[in-house]
């Protein structure tokens, strides 16, 4: 039986877990840095049909209904001339078995959570040194404790620092310039100035948001994206963050774009700064893997973040299963293809001047409608 260590309990390593227990052949261990994995309620996230498929492998398609939410469209809206472009049909990529869903992370990881016996799970370990040959792999952590692998599964977030370990070198993300605006709103707060059964994406000047239902209660999730430069100073240890007054300037600079009844009612509001990779780095050992947000951490401006966690989890399990070795240059031309799209969409949305905005609307209007375009730029994502 080979030994699995995974490190990080995120949702793609929580995920990769319950695949391998599918299987006789591994002995699986979680190692978290925290001494818990964090189930508050917190914010949404986007699932599309692409990774629905693979969590349904395990059993998704039995989690409570209510706490999860299927749109059909995403409605576009200019927050310059406070008016709807279009909308998109993205149910079009449905299946009966495999819907687009949206719903609060924390449910999502509380279900993949509860796929795996709590002995698998060890906490407070934060890995400090990495011994590895062709045939084993030695941990050493810093309470001072050891454990001996076959493989070294690394999903320990954007700041993995397990992945600067087996590197040898300092790999940082990138400060993309942006910071997301993070809320919630109940459904009776917005006045019925949007449908709140669809995905709500407003496109404004250096700034769009995204208003969208978790389940099937009252609660809809506000994530905005802006342009905001920021020194090294600022951005160390996060505390401008936690500064209430800094939230009341971001809010404040916003009031002339978003609707102030929503502003007025959103609850729940943290800011953040937004990092992405700057560059795919890939380990020389064979028997070494990065998945999720470690291997390779996109804007959000595609919704596809959890979605590319589950995908690459199973990409790797299924590499784990065939004994094929392609997961790595798989997950890079998978990678590079939504990154560009990610970043397409960022330029894309935050256009300030209103002769470019002007053509924008026009194109988008004609790009929903035009099937071959739709199946390329989404269809490609989501059917996997």
């Amino acid at each position: 039986m080979k030994k699995v260590a995974i490190i990080g309990a995120g949702i793609s390593g929580l995920f990769f877990a319950s695949l391998l227990r599918q299987s006789s052949n591994y002995e699986t261990t979680i190692y978290e840095k925290n001494n818990s994995i964090n189930l508050e309620e917190g914010y949404g996230i986007q699932l599309s049909v692409n990774s629905i498929k693979l969590l349904n492998k395990i059993g998704f398609q039995n989690l409570n209904s209510a706490h999860q939410f299927n749109p059909k469209k995403i409605d576009f809206y200019s927050l310059l001339k406070k008016n709807k472009i279009c909308d998109l049909d993205i149910s079009k990529f449905n299946t009966e078995e495999a819907k687009y869903t949206t719903l609060q992370r924390s449910i999502l990881v509380k279900f993949l959570k509860e796929k795996l016996p709590s002995n698998l799970m060890q906490y407070n370990k934060i890995v400090s040194k990495i011994n590895s040959t062709t045939e084993n792999i030695n941990l050493t952590f810093e309470d001072k404790s050891s454990a001996r692998c076959d493989y070294l599964v690394i999903s320990d977030g954007i700041f993995s620092s397990t992945k600067s370990l087996i590197l040898n070198r300092d790999i940082k993300p990138k400060y993309f310039n942006a910071i997301a605006i993070r809320g919630t709103i109940n459904k009776e707060d917005i006045k019925n100035s949007i449908d709140s059964s669809n995905i709500s994406l407003f496109l404004g000047s250096n700034f769009h948001s995204v208003i969208y239902p978790v389940n099937k209660g009252n609660t809809l999730n506000f994530i905005g994206i802006l342009r905001k430069n920021l020194s090294e100073d600022q951005l160390e240890g996060y505390s401008l963050f936690d500064d209430k007054n800094f939230l009341s300037s971001i809010i404040s600079n916003l009031s002339n774009q978003i609707d102030q009844n929503i502003l007025d009612n959103l609850k729940n509001i943290r800011c953040f700064p937004i990092f992405i990779s700057q560059k795919i780095f890939t380990p020389k050992q064979k028997n070494i893997f990065l998945i999720g947000d470690a291997f390779f951490t996109f804007l959000p401006t595609f919704a596809q973040g959890a979605s590319q966690s589950i995908e690459a989890a199973f990409e790797l399990y299924e590499s784990f299963k065939n004994g094929i070795d392609e997961f790595t240059n798989q997950r890079i031309k998978r990678i590079k293809m939504i990154n560009r799209r990610s970043k397409f969409n960022y330029f894309t949305f935050h256009l300030s001047n209103p002769f470019m905005t002007f053509f924008r609307d026009l194109i988008i209007k004609q790009l929903v409608k035009n099937k071959k375009f739709i199946d390329n730029y989404l269809g490609k994502i989501y059917k996997n």
